[in-house]
């Protein structure tokens, strides 16, 4: 398919590739870290960096599943 490149309409609004990210930003720690693979059964324009776009995302793989799993338990009804 050729013609100009859309960025991908889904997932969360944030920096792209090369944008600096701000360290106070609940963003940023989502965002472009050093465990990052890439989900090839993804299409590429998906590549955002962003973990849920990671192979290891929500998986024992994943490095930081504690993490994710502790914002899971904070959203569970008492």
């Amino acid at each position: 398919m050729k013609g100009p490149f859309r960025p991908p309409s889904h997932g969360p609004a944030g920096p792209r590739p090369g944008t600096p990210v701000s360290e106070e930003s609940d963003e940023a720690k989502f965002f472009d870290r050093e465990c990052y693979e890439f989900n090839r059964q993804l299409e590429p324009a998906w590549n955002d960096r962003y973990c849920e776009h990671c192979r290891h995302y929500l998986t024992a793989r994943c490095p930081h599943i504690d993490e994710f799993l502790d914002d899971v338990e904070d959203l569970s009804p008492e």
